[in-house]
């Protein structure tokens, strides 16, 4: 190559480097402008009416409210993604109920104040066989509606949610991982309650595995840290176990089945004597019909109980809501439930009968049945009914009636 030609090809290497750099870029910003706007709408809302009696001196309260929510989740950039929900609830007409938030105290509890907030809001990495959340999101480690411990309320409008990091790990074969660290709980009375906390400040680890690999059912273990750093005596710590799964008979009937225990104690500056939880569930399902026995004991010493205070507790121990804090006598409920299909309508039914753990006082019976239609995926109306019956009267408890009818659209 001679002197006169030399400098000509290094301009074009250098021409050509450049060039490449260039659409290397240009493809990189498209990328990220794809992921960026080329991510999924989520939108729901719940129209629901809510009445509820009580055989006291509080006036019956009736509650229309409805929750919308509207969501966005990008796409993934180099494994990078975020997610961004508003959720708002209106109440409708004259608010007779107690929200804690509209001071209507002369009515009956209908726990859905109104407000707009930020449900969620994270950023999301996705690598090394894991998932990363950082930012405020809902933490759930069961399918809904058996959010025993670590929940996101999904039943009352106002959801919620927590401050945190968060991982999931699916390296080891039929096995999940999860960690988390919540800094905060933003709880279902949302943020203009003037009775009941808005938010809770936490220093709080959860750790979850769940292993599906045996053959008789799925094994968790769990250990959930709880510091309240709002009232730094109500800090817990609790160590569990759970088995459950289901067995063939015969093409048409399944046994099924359900084991878990978990001791819960005092954790850093907390106060709490030991206590200890155990579920033990069996029954069958047969063409399409369930039924089971359950038992679930949380135990009490008449000064602590064992308590799911970061766990969707409507679900359990009654849909009337009367023992959605454990009586510090602790409690014990043997209920027995039915659900099957009738027409293309699910129909639920629970018999519970509640005694507390120390002293075998009577603590009342309820009966709960639920009617859900659903249509085309999207929509779906429903009838929710609960009737407790209150036991001895030491424990403070009144007859209680409740009502829901609910439609709900998502997209």
């Amino acid at each position: 190559m001679n002197l006169t030609t030399k400098p000509i090809v290094l301009a074009l290497i250098a021409s050509g480097l450049s060039s490449i750099a260039a659409v290397n870029i240009a493809h990189a910003e498209d990328a990220f402008m794809e992921a960026l706007t080329g991510g999924k709408v989520s939108f729901s809302a719940l129209g629901r009416y809510e009445g509820v009696s009580q055989d006291n001196a509080l006036q019956d309260a009736d509650a229309f409210t409805v929750r919308s929510s509207l969501g966005y989740e990008t796409g993934t950039f180099k494994g990078f993604g975020a997610f961004l929900e508003f959720e708002d609830v209106r109440a409708l007409g004259s608010e007779d109920f107690n929200s804690f938030e509209n001071g209507r105290t002369a009515f009956s509890v209908v726990a859905d104040p109104s407000g707009t907030e930020v449900n969620q809001g994270y950023l999301s990495y996705t690598g090394f066989d894991t998932k990363f959340r950082l930012g405020r999101q809902e933490i759930t480690y069961r399918g809904a509606p058996f959010h025993r411990h670590i929940g996101n309320v999904l039943w009352r409008q106002n959801h919620q949610s927590f401050d945190a990091f968060s991982l999931s790990n699916t390296s080891f074969e039929n096995t999940i991982i999860s960690y988390a660290h919540i800094e905060k709980v933003n709880t279902i009375f949302g943020e203009n309650s003037i009775a009941k906390p808005q938010t809770v400040d936490m220093s709080t680890e959860l750790f979850n595995i769940q292993h599906t690999g045996l053959g008789i059912g799925k094994l968790e273990a769990y250990a959930y840290l709880i510091e309240d750093q709002d009232v730094i005596s109500r800090s817990t710590q609790t160590f569990g176990a759970r088995l459950s799964g289901a067995q063939a008979l015969n093409a048409d009937l399944k046994v099924i089945y359900t084991a878990e225990y978990a001791s819960q104690d005092d954790y850093k500056e907390g106060t709490m004597a030991a206590q200890n939880y155990y579920l033990a569930e069996l029954g069958g399902k047969y063409k399409g019909w369930l039924a089971k026995f359950s038992y679930e004991m949380q135990e009490g010493d008449g000064t602590d109980s064992f308590k799911t205070t970061l766990g969707t507790n409507h679900a359990f121990q009654g849909w009337a809501d009367q023992f959605l804090t454990t009586p510090s006598q602790g409690l014990e409920d043997m209920y027995f439930t039915v659900v099957g299909k009738v027409m293309g309508v699910k129909l639920v039914g629970v018999y519970h009968d509640f005694e507390t753990d120390q002293g075998g006082i009577d603590a009342g019976d309820e009966f709960d049945f639920l009617a859900v239609k659903s249509f085309n995926k999207h929509y779906s109306l429903a009838l929710k009914y609960a009737n407790y019956n209150a036991g001895d009267a030491s424990l403070g408890k009144v007859d209680t009636e409740k009502l829901w009818l609910f439609g709900e659209v998502t997209f």
